[in-house]
């Protein structure tokens, strides 16, 4: 896997947090820079702590079912990618308070980062050098967690939806190349 297709899967995965980001920036009242630091922190640590433990998780049985791996990439990545495109249907944005503490921050940052446990499993089927690729989902998501916050302050639930389709679209996308490279390579 290139360094494209990393930035791609990185900026797909950072679109939920993003979308909750611009949701928590239109609860706040008056933002501060902090809070946007804060939240690009939690919600990237969390995006980069996410597929490290799927990888270190599916590592110990990769030996076991090498040969379906293609098979369980594209299908993890397009069940996370038509999830993103079912709930950028959904114009409003969730109730995410305007508190910008460690048990808000947490629990909206493991709801975020999920998905990418899943694609880490799929990074251990495709033997992708794991470091510089949470390190990659890690510095997305917290630049566009921070901007997002500040983007909802500003212009409210605009940007979320399409947010959360293009990230669906290019994870979908992903799977299908892998898919493709595998089948016809």
């Amino acid at each position: 896997m290139d360094i494209f297709e990393l930035l791609l899967i990185a900026v797909g995965l950072s679109m939920d947090a993003f979308a909750v980001a611009i949701c928590k920036g239109l609860s706040t009242r008056k933002l501060k820079l902090s809070n946007m630091a804060l939240t690009g922190l939690f919600f990237g640590g969390f995006q980069a702590l996410m597929p490290l433990a799927g990888y270190l998780l599916c590592t110990q049985f990769r030996n076991y079912i090498d040969t379906i791996g293609h098979w369980i990439a594209f299908a993890l990545l397009c069940i996370i990618g038509i999830n993103m495109i079912r709930e950028s249907r959904n114009e409003h944005c969730e109730n995410v308070g305007d508190a910008f503490n460690v048990k808000s921050l947490t629990v909206l940052a493991v709801a975020t980062s999920i998905d990418a446990l899943a694609v880490g499993v799929s990074f251990a089927f495709l033997q992708v050098d794991i470091v510089p690729a949470v390190a990659l989902i890690g510095v997305i998501t917290f630049v566009l967690s921070a901007a997002g916050v500040r983007i909802g302050n500003i212009f409210g639930t605009k940007f979320k939806s399409k947010a959360e389709f293009v990230g669906g679209i290019i994870l979908i996308g992903i799977g299908l190349k892998i898919l493709l490279e595998k089948l016809l390579g």
